[in-house]
């Protein structure tokens, strides 16, 4: 029986025989082509392994640094590192109506990526706590004597100053921007109380603080600033790095001509205060006005800015609708409900030569109240008598007109223009009184649902105040809750439910809205979005130093070394290079047959190599 010698691809010097005994006949016709499937079935299972081995790698890299991410936010409770030089710092004061709150936050060195945002965190003491503290009363209070405003101020600069490295101060950017308790001061008074402070501080402290430092700011400032804290926080700022992100089409304002540019969804901000109310979204499509009047109006109401570090990227740009309505927060709205309550029941009394509602025998039957709960309106020296029905859809008709919504388009409260709203694609967080309104009592924050709210609502409105007060006294609402929001909860429910679905025309069935007192456990202030906006630029100084650095050790750095297709790629060149060399010897043992200068492969068995005679 002969042998098989195999030569198929190989060198002479490879060369190797076998017997085909016990070898289907099928198999002696094509073993060259099994060989040569053979080989490429190794190759493909080598990079079937090579992909698998790299998914893992990269997915449980991947998972880990998203993991890492999620505790940095949630756990990121640990004292501020002071003795790290590459940290830096800087201070916003918030000079509300109320008081003057000052806040210190650190960052470290920009990473060089010009794409990425600075890390900036709020600061924390040795004993973990945030560096904040407050003085009373505002700074609008000293109007008439503005000289004294530095002395005010001082202890909160002195505050930061002791927490602050001293090697940082020269360094350490300083902000003080007040806001609603300044903007209703006349601009003298605003000047000469800025200008005390501009005057004073450099003298005292070594801060860095220019005139642009100080200044007061506008409601729409205050609202962008609160929407870029939240979103900063929340990670939306960031590159897209999961197929389960939430992403949104974006066309860049002034760039019409261009692609639309897809990145994470952004989140809306909905916060109800006391006093007024505030609406803030990203609009990402290019809006268009039902009149030359409204854009106008829209003009003021939308703001466009850039939180990049280089003006000339886009990535970072954003449209953001930013609406604040004085009058519409829970107190001053059920403020002017009892106003009209009393103006419309002494018309009426004087009309009718009646006292009706004058006396607690007589109370005004008030449906806003919880079930025989009781109140009184005193003014200009008269009083009138409430007494709760407890009736939430009468309540929410009774109010609906205090929305002073008009017939025009894209219109909200008082008829101010407001964008559409994508609702199948938006995400929004409700602050303060949203929050209130829905956990203190009715212990139902977090994701919203307007049918089971409604109910929760109406059952509260319905249930007795002594049934009310029995369960305050037990314990069983929030820790925080007073019988003042006991008494105005059904109230401020139909209010806040109204301002949502009627005022911002939310449909009933949204479910993208989370009630929220604090993000990952943090109080996000609108100080946070401030100092982001107005250090945006800093990361060029840290991007020119990697630049100019280029050493070896920074080699690393760069992306395409941990790219994972580039690998791909070699190892293709690297096999496709194995068998063109393959080919080629192939190629040359052929050629050397052909001009007889190699003796012959096949060998009969038992028999010597027959000669083969040279070429005439």
């Amino acid at each position: 029986m002969g042998r098989i010698s195999i030569s198929c691809l190989f060198p002479a010097s490879w060369h190797f025989s076998i017997s085909p005994v016990g070898c289907p006949r099928i198999l002696n016709t094509t073993l060259r082509q099994i060989v040569v499937i053979g080989i490429l079935t190794a190759a493909v299972s080598l990079l079937y392994y090579s992909l698998v081995v790299i998914r893992n790698k990269y997915g449980r890299a991947y998972r880990d640094k998203k993991f890492h991410r999620y505790l940095a936010r949630v756990t990121d409770t640990e004292a501020t590192d002071i003795s790290n030089p590459n940290l830096n710092y800087g201070i916003v004061v918030d000079c509300g109506s109320s008081g003057s709150r000052i806040f210190v936050y650190c960052w470290p060195r920009h990473n060089g990526n010009p794409h990425d945002l600075l890390d900036i965190k709020q600061m924390r003491d040795k004993d973990r706590k945030p560096v904040v503290m407050k003085i009373k009363p505002g700074i609008s209070e000293f109007a008439n004597s503005p000289e004294k405003v530095s002395d005010y101020i001082s202890p909160l600069l002195s505050f930061a100053a002791e927490h602050v490295p001293w090697a940082k101060h020269k360094e350490t950017p300083l902000y003080i921007l007040c806001t609603a308790g300044m903007r209703i001061l006349p601009e003298s008074q605003q000047k000469a109380i800025l200008d005390d402070l501009l005057t004073d501080i450099p003298v005292r402290f070594d801060f860095l603080f220019s005139d642009s430092h100080a200044e007061v700011i506008s409601g729409k400032q205050e609202g962008v600033y609160a929407w870029i804290g939240i979103n900063f926080v929340l990670g939306r700022f960031e590159h897209i790095d999961d197929e389960d992100d939430a992403v949104v089409e974006v066309h860049i304002p002034g760039s019409e001509n261009k692609e639309a540019i897809i990145r994470k969804r952004t989140v809306g901000i909905l916060d109800m205060g006391g006093v007024s109310t505030q609406i803030a979204y990203e609009v990402p499509k290019t809006v268009s006005f039902a009149s030359s009047q409204q854009e106008e109006v829209a003009k003021n109401l939308l703001a466009e800015f850039n939180l990049g570090c280089d003006a000339h990227q886009t990535e970072h740009v954003y449209r953001v609708y930013v609406a604040t309505f004085l009058g519409f927060g829970g107190n001053a709205a059920r403020q002017r409900y009892e106003d009209s309550i009393f103006t419309n029941t002494v018309f009426r009394n004087k009309l009718l030569g009646k006292q009706t509602s004058m006396t607690s025998e007589s109370p005004y039957l008030d449906p806003c109240l919880p079930l025989d709960a009781e109140d009184k309106i005193q003014q200009n020296g008269q009083t009138l008598y409430l007494r709760g029905t407890g009736n939430f859809n009468l309540c929410r008709e009774i109010i609906q007109p205090f929305m002073n919504k008009t017939n025009e388009t894209q219109t909200s409260l008082n008829g101010v223009y407001q964008p559409a709203v994508h609702f199948q694609n938006s995400e929004f967080y409700g602050f303060s009184e949203f929050y209130y309104c829905t956990e203190d009592v009715l212990r139902m924050g977090g994701d919203y649902s307007a049918a089971r709210f409604i109910k929760a609502a109406k059952d509260y409105c319905a249930t007795k105040w002594s049934v009310l007060r029995e369960r305050f006294d037990r314990g069983l609402y929030a820790s925080h809750a007073d019988l003042h929001r006991l008494k105005y909860q059904c109230f401020k429910s139909a209010w806040m439910y109204e301002v949502f679905h009627s005022g911002f025309s939310f449909p009933v069935n949204y479910s993208n809205l989370k009630t929220a007192l604090q993000v990952y456990d943090k109080e996000v202030q609108w100080t946070l979005g401030a100092i982001l906006y107005r250090t945006r630029f800093l990361p060029l100084r840290d991007i020119q130093q990697e630049t100019f650095r280029g050493n070896h050790s920074h080699w690393r750095s760069f992306s395409f070394v941990y790219n994972h297709y580039l690998f791909f790629a070699c190892f293709l060149i690297v096999l496709l290079s194995i068998l063109l060399y393959v080919l080629r010897l192939r190629r040359i043992h052929w050629r050397m047959l052909r001009n007889g200068s190699s003796a012959s492969l096949w060998i009969e068995e038992g028999l010597p190599p027959q000669k083969i005679p040279g070429a005439l």
